[in-house]
Parts: structure tokens; C-alpha cells; sequence
């Protein structure tokens, strides 16, 4: 049964904002008991995560990075955490927290962290140990932390302010038992009068799926998606430092680019294919199965509507929803003569990524030549290309660093489209070294250079967007 209440998260760049967070989205213009039927979902303070596992873009070692590698760097890594920790506490504390509630409960979950990693370290010093058994549990419950922080601060700051907040942990600290990730938030939410109490939610959930292993840093969203889908919300609502646009404001020009008021959950899987931050596909599946729509809101513009995402929606009119991409692509190119004609060639090929847990995200294919556009940090890359050249000695097998541009819409399908594009990459002097396009036609695909991402992007907006 649909509820009358609403899920939403919020991300840690926007939590390190706590106090414009509190006036615009949780108490804002209402009073203390009218803030009530919404479930916050909150992500560590911008930059904790990186610190407690490894940087997200640039790879810098964080703690479990360290502890991973041997390196007796974690220990330093860890108690500079908890500095960053406490200094966060320490810039909330003109807006109702309490430090020592807030400074204790830190240093509690830090000591047990440190402690828990140094036990490990002498139970594998004997050799009975293997990596696989203890370092997925150890970057469990490194991430953890990062959510159990903030989630708990935001709870006090908001009883502070007269609000009846409740703080969830769905980190499983110090429980011995562990769930499915269903039951565990079932449990979690089952005493919770909604009516009256103002759940913060942690983004980390302790489940016996494994959060990190089959989610890795999208799992806040995950969680969002499980309370919204358990709790049978009317809507998710994640909300962000910025509205979701036609392209990327910074390079286009805020004034240029026009907010997306209406999408649909196929155009939000293109979006994530592209890495944009809209929702994780996996988190998006189960909301569209249950017909719960997601907004996408701007955290500091809380009277604007938004982006809302549902299943069913197709633009009236055709129009680009959005022009984005990635400059880390690299292809693997594979060209060989014997290929045509034989059965179960794209097979091997295919399987030499699978085996090595490398996901594609675009697909060439002619008679003689099959090129595959994979994300250029993937691992095992090197031994993927290795095991294709044995599979096909004859074939010649190459890797390009290039970038991929996307158009994407509910409604493309119109002659024209595609014209205009290449039109426009052509005015702007980009050369197409590959294009894409299905049958349903959202989103058309165009590979090109490195250094001509930005040009692409301006050139595709301007003709498809503004000018259209």
C-alpha cells in the first residue's frame, strides 16, 4: 500500500551545508509538528568517504586503501579522520549540537574501528587469513562510519530545534546478527510513527548481501531506494547542490541550459551509464517496478519542483533532454579478417571482459572489427586485452583513449535528429570517430577525441537545444 510520506536523500556535499539544509528542506518555513510523513536518507559530510576508503576520482589512499595494502599508514590515515570528524562537529555547534554527545560518539566508533583492524592484522600476521576474508568486512564497516557520523548529528541538531527526530542506524554497530537488507529495514521502521517522528536514516545499511561488495559507493542510494520501496512511499526525492539541466551548466553557461522538468526512468539508466549522479540504476529498478516516482530536486531552491522521474512518461513534443558524456573511455579494438561469418566470435570477446568483471558501456560492430567502450579505471584491463590476444592470435587487438558525447530524450525519434547532430559536430570541427544509436532511439551515442569533449558537448547543445 502507497503512504502518504516521502523518502528523501540527501548528499554529502549538501549534509556539509547542514544549516541551509535544516531552513530549506527539513524545517524551513514549517513548525516543529508539521515537519512530519518524510524519511531522510543522509550520506557522509562531503569528503569523508574518500578519506575513510580511497578518493573516488583520483584514486589517493584513504584508510582502507592503506590497511589493504599492508601499509601501517592506516592508523595515521584513521586518527586524521576523526580530527576531520570532530572539526566538522565543532562547525555545527552554533546551530544546536551537542559536542560532547557528538565528539563521544565519534571516538567511540573510531577506537572500536581501530582496535577491530588491529586484531585483524595479528590474526593474519599466522598466515590463516585470506584477503577475501577479511578485507570486504573491513571496508563494510570503514564506510559506515562516514553515514553513522552525520545521520546521528543531524539527529541532534534537529531535537534541538523541537523536532522529534529519531536516529535509524542501519549500520549494525556491535550487533552480531546480520539480515537481508529487506529485513533489516523492516526492523528498523517498524516502531516508527511517522505521524510524529522525524526518521534520520543512515545511506550505510549492514545487511548479509553486502553492501560495498555488490554496490560499492552507490550504496546510500540503494538504501534510499529499499526505505522508499518497504515503507511504500508516494515519491523519492533526492535532493542536490544543483538541478538537473539539459548539460552541464559550468561548461554551457547557466544561462544557456534549461531545467528538466519531466523524464523517465529509461533516460535516468542512460544517465547513469554516463556517470551522471541523477540515481543509481540499480537503485532506480525497484521504485519504477512499484510505480514510485523520483524527483530530483535542487537542496537550496526548495521551491522549485524539480525533475520528476517516472515510468511512464514521454515528451509530447520531441526534444533533447539532456547532452552529456565522459572523457574516460578507452576501446578495445579488435580487428580481424576471420571474423566474418564466424559464429560465436562476439561471444569470446564479451566473455574475456565478463571474466575479468569489466562492464561496456557502448558497442561498434562491422564485418571484420568489434570495438568495445569500457570505462578507463576499470581493473583488470590489462589482463582482459591478454586473454582476447590468446583467444585470437591472428586478430589485431588495440586500446584508444577517446570520449564519449550522448544525446538523450524521451522523444528523439523524429528525422532530423541525427542530422542535426552531425551537422553540428561538423560546424564545430569535431571529427565523429564512431556513432551509436538503437532502435528506440533515446539516446544517440557519438565517440570522439579527448580533446574535443568540451567542443562536442557545446556544439550538440547549442544546435539541439538552444536553438531548437
Amino acid at each position: 500500500m502507497r503512504g502518504k510520506h516521502t523518502v528523501e536523500k540527501i548528499g554529502g556535499s549538501s549534509m556539509s551545508r547542514f544549516k541551509e539544509i535544516m531552513d530549506n528542506l527539513i524545517i524551513g518555513r514549517l513548525k516543529p509538528n508539521e515537519c512530519y510523513n518524510r524519511i531522510f536518507v543522509v550520506s557522509a559530510y562531503g569528503g569523508i568517504t574518500n578519506l575513510l576508503l580511497e578518493h573516488k576520482k583520483n584514486g589517493a589512499h584513504g584508510v582502507y586503501s592503506y590497511f589493504a595494502d599492508g601499509d601501517e599508514r592506516w592508523e595515521k590515515a584513521l586518527d586524521e579522520v576523526r580530527e576531520k570528524m570532530v572539526s566538522i562537529n565543532h562547525s555545527f555547534k552554533d546551530i544546536g549540537l551537542d559536542l560532547n554527545r557528538a565528539d563521544d560518539f565519534i571516538n567511540e566508533r573510531v577506537d572500536g574501528i581501530k582496535n577491530c583492524l588491529r586484531d585483524l592484522i595479528k590474526i593474519r600476521s599466522y598466515g590463516h587469513l585470506a584477503p577475501d576474508n577479511y578485507l570486504p568486512p573491513s571496508r563494510e564497516f570503514l564506510s559506515a562510519i562516514g553515514e553513522a557520523h552525520s545521520t546521528f548529528n543531524s539527529t541532534l541538531i534537529l531535537q534541538a530545534h523541537g523536532v522529534n527526530a529519531v536516529f535509524v542506524d542501519l549500520t549494525g554497530w556491535k550487533e552480531t546478527k546480520t539480515y537481508p537488507i529487506n529485513e533489516t529495514i523492516r526492523q528498523a521502521f517498524s516502531k516508527i510513527n511517522m505521524e510524529t517522528e522525524l526518521p534520520i536514516v543512515t545511506g550505510y545499511t549492514k545487511c548479509s548481501e553486502g553492501m560495498m561488495t555488490h554496490f560499492d559507493r552507490g550504496y546510500s542510494e540503494i538504501t534510499f531506494s529499499k526505505v522508499s520501496v518497504i515503507t511504500g512511499a508516494r515519491e523519492g526525492i533526492i535532493h542536490k547542490e544543483f538541478h538537473l539541466c539539459t548539460g552541464d551548466p559550468i561548461l554551457i553557461g547557466a544561462d544557456k541550459v534549461k531545467i528538466i522538468g519531466n523524464t523517465n526512468f529509461d533516460i535516468a539508466d542512460q544517465l547513469a551509464d554516463m556517470g551522471m549522479e541523477a540515481i543509481h540504476s540499480s537503485a532506480s529498478k525497484e521504485m519504477e517496478l512499484r510505480d514510485i516516482p523520483i524527483r530530483v530536486k535542487n537542496a537550496f531552491e526548495p521551491m522549485h519542483p524539480g525533475t520528476l522521474i517516472n515510468r511512464d512518461y514521454v515528451s509530447p513534443i520531441p526534444k533533447v533532454d539532456m547532452i552529456c558524456g565522459r572523457d574516460d573511455i578507452l576501446a578495445i579494438e579488435v580487428f580481424d579478417s576471420n571474423m566474418v561469418g564466424e559464429v560465436g566470435y562476439d561471444y569470446k570477446l564479451v566473455k574475456a571482459l565478463a571474466d575479468n568483471g569489466i562492464s561496456y558501456i557502448a558497442k561498434n560492430t562491422n564485418a571484420n572489427t568489434i570495438t568495445h567502450y569500457i570505462e578507463e579505471k576499470e581493473k583488470n584491463i590489462d589482463r582482459a586485452i591478454h586473454e582476447i590476444k590468446n583467444t585470437f592470435p591472428k586478430a589485431d587487438v588495440s586500446a584508444h583513449k577517446l570520449a564519449i558525447v550522448s544525446v538523450m530524450g524521451t522523444n528523439m525519434a523524429f528525422p532530423g535528429f541525427m542530422a542535426r547532430a552531425t551537422s553540428a559536430l561538423a560546424e564545430a570541427g569535431v571529427n565523429i570517430l564512431a556513432v551509436d544509436q538503437c532502435l528506440r532511439q533515446v539516446n544517440m551515442q557519438f565517440i570522439v577525441k579527448r580533446d574535443k569533449f568540451k567542443e562536442a558537448q557545446l556544439a550538440l547543445h547549442k544546435k539541439l537545444v538552444e536553438e531548437m
